[in-house]
């Protein structure tokens, strides 16, 4: 998961700071030594994908370290025998050079990252402050304060570069579960090949416990599947023969046969993952602000550092150089916003994993922010608060008829359509009685069907079919909320059948926790209107609206954003593609169904479910949340530092916590998002 730098028309990177790209680089070489010593038992070299090539200097945990802790070890050593066991040896140049060698593991890569960066055209970088910090220590004598000065920056960046490699490989190994090889079958015979070489219309055979490396079609009888991957979540998916199953799903049962549909680099999966590769390049406004800042923060401070040092000359009697200097020196140290630069898009990395192992997808850190301020939802109906499937909500047969019966003539008659009226009748009475045999059967386009069974005439459809045949009948069809399918047989009416999309278990759920976060909800729908209103009053749901065409929905929104409150509209990112350009945040349902649903929505939630909406908010909340308290922190310590520094109060150890300590703090902070349940 590489991030792509990006440049203006001069060459200049306008996405990272010089620190930022240093840990992101070594984040990701982490990420590869990780992956190449699990595969194969030994480390390689890399080339990063922006350009750069690094050469073959990929490093573990340990030889991340390991400069600090010689360094650490000659530091010990030193100040032990200037303070504990002196030496009369340990003086003049030797001393220089002892804690010379102290300081060049930590310093000497820091000061070649300073000079990169000014060749770069960056001079007022977070590795220059630290060079020219920590070398004005040494010219003043404070050799032992300039080495942990450097040496405690240098183990903030380790820690910052684990911080960053662990948000990476959590995001990368929810996301990224494409196996590298697939079983397929030639002539019945399994051949092992690379996933990336398996063509579309090759069978692949899938065993018990075995990932799914493409997208295709079941075509055994049944097979069920871990779908974690994708949604989050891990309850058993099974899947019939005819239906579509995605790459990273896990084959639970007995071996399964799959005729790939997709290409490898078009699977869903692969889209998938490179949103959310994506997505940490969408930067946020606080992000963003924080990079501005530090850009025009950084040249002032060092400014303000030369006056310290160099205006007190003019007002003080007893002026002593080095005295000024060091404070200047300390200024510098705590002034650093390495703390601010990597917490904060930490935090953001943070939110990002955490939405994704909960089956939400972010296209931008950006959105975390925008979801956090929302104040109303809009939502579709069919498919986002329901099913999306229709079921029988009742039967109502005259006592006059035998039920089971006519069930069974109507569910014979109506299996000659592929409706979802028809669906929902068959899967209600089951299996067809093929025993019963019609004759003349009819369909009467907008009415229903007619045909003849056993001698008389029987009629399924709607009220229109009855006032057409002359069916006499004692109820007012307006009264019945469902779709109503009205059964008449041997001239009379027998009853009716209604017919709903079920709302989804987690429906109402959904709709309360968003008023706990003093959210509103509004429906919008092109259903009837009855039917969405009853919904709406089930669910507990403020506002709802039926009969409408997209346009309608349109007008609905603005006239919400018309109250100048933010509006996040959920449905399915195809059909509402006008209602989604015009929401603050577009969120789509069913992101395992409709590749244009990736593409058009902000958020996607995985797995359909509506109570992935208030969970999404809930993140948002607690991202910003966490990214402002990193803010505070690191403003208020610093303030009180730089102000003691300033008046000769605070040495270069309180610089050092200030600096190092508040970075290392914010980290802990920001990393903490990754641990939570939401």
């Amino acid at each position: 998961m590489e991030h792509k730098h990006q440049y203006d028309s001069n060459g200049k990177q306008l996405c990272c700071s010089p620190q930022e790209e240093k840990i992101d680089k070594n984040a990701n070489k982490l990420l590869k030594e990780e992956k190449h010593s699990s595969e194969d038992g030994h480390s390689h070299g890399h080339s990063d994908d922006d350009g750069h090539d690094h050469g073959s200097t990929d490093k573990t945990t340990f030889e991340m370290f390991l400069p600090a802790i010689i360094s650490l070890t000659i530091l010990l050593a030193g100040i032990g025998m200037d303070n504990f066991l002196p030496q009369q040896w340990f003086t003049g140049w030797v001393r220089i050079v002892w804690y010379a060698a102290a300081y060049a593991p930590v310093g000497l890569p820091v000061l070649k990252e300073a000079y990169e960066s000014i060749m770069k055209g960056d001079v007022f970088s977070e590795f220059f402050l630290m060079s020219i910090a920590t070398i004005g220590a040494f010219i003043i004598g404070e050799y032992p304060e300039g080495v942990a000065v450097m040496l405690f920056y240098a183990v903030g960046e380790v820690f910052q570069t684990l911080a960053v490699t662990r948000a990476k490989s959590n995001i990368k190994a929810l996301l990224d579960q494409r196996p590298d090889e697939v079983t397929i079958l030639e002539n019945n015979t399994p051949k092992t090949i690379k996933a990336k070489e398996a063509k579309i219309g090759d069978i692949i055979q899938l065993k018990s416990g075995e990932k799914l490396a493409l997208d295709g079609e079941l075509i055994s009888d049944s097979a069920s599947f871990n779908t974690a991957a994708l949604t989050g979540e891990s309850k058993p998916d099974t899947k019939n023969k005819g239906e579509v199953v995605l790459a990273g799903m896990i084959n639970l049962q007995t071996v399964a046969q799959i005729k790939i549909t997709t290409a490898y680099e078009d699977s869903k999966l692969s889209k998938i993952l490179e949103l959310v590769q994506n997505a940490t390049s969408q930067k946020a406004p606080t992000e963003l602000f924080i990079r501005k800042f530090a850009r025009i923060y950084t040249p002032i401070v060092v400014v303000l550092a030369i006056l310290i040092c160099v205006v007190p000359y003019f007002f003080v009697d007893n002026y002593i150089f080095r005295d000024w200097l060091y404070r200047a020196l300390i200024f510098l140290v705590i002034s650093c916003p390495c703390a601010l630069v990597i917490s904060i898009p930490l935090g953001y990395f943070g939110g990002i994993g955490a939405a994704s192992r909960n089956g939400i997808l972010f296209k931008g850190s950006n959105f975390l922010d925008k979801i956090a301020e929302i104040q109303n939802v809009v939502m579709d109906k069919t498919g986002t608060m329901t099913e999306g499937v229709f079921e029988v909500q009742e039967v109502n047969i005259n006592p006059a008829f035998d039920k089971t019966e006519l069930l069974q003539m109507v569910n014979t008659l109506e299996s000659n359509s592929t409706h979802p009226v028809a669906t929902a009748i068959h899967q209600y009475v089951g299996e067809i009685n093929q025993s019963l045999n019609f004759q003349n059967v009819e369909e009467i386009a907008g009415h229903g069907l007619k045909a003849n069974v056993k001698g008389d005439e029987l009629l399924v459809g709607n009220f229109k079919l009855m006032d057409k045949f002359n069916v006499n009948y004692d109820i007012n069809p307006a009264d019945i909320i469902y779709t109503v399918i009205a059964i008449a047989y041997q001239g009379k009416f027998a009853g009716y059948i209604t017919i709903a999309d079920s709302i989804k278990e987690d429906a109402k759920l959904t709709v309360e926790k968003l008023h706990n976060l003093n959210v509103k909800a509004t429906m919008l729908s092109g259903d009837k209107g009855t039917v969405v209103k009853y919904v709406a009053q089930q669910l507990g749901i403020d506002n709802a609206f039926g009969d409408l065409l997209p346009e309608d929905k349109v007008n609905k929104v603005k006239e919400i954003k018309s109250k100048n409150e933010s509006v996040a509209f959920v449905g399915d990112g195809v059909n509402d593609a006008p209602v989604v350009a015009l929401s603050d945040v577009g969120i789509a349902m069913g992101g395992l169904g409709s590749d244009a649903t990736i593409e058009t929505a902000d958020v996607v939630i995985q797995d359909d479910r509506p109570s992935k909406i208030p969970m999404a908010i809930n993140i948002g909340k607690k991202t910003k949340q966490i990214v402002w308290q990193n803010i505070i922190l690191a403003f208020v310590v610093k303030a009180i530092v730089l102000v003691l520094g300033a008046g000769g109060l605070a040495t270069m150890w309180e610089a050092v916590f200030a600096d190092v300590g508040v970075a290392l703090l914010a980290i802990l902070n920001a990393v903490r998002i990754q641990k939570m349940k939401f």
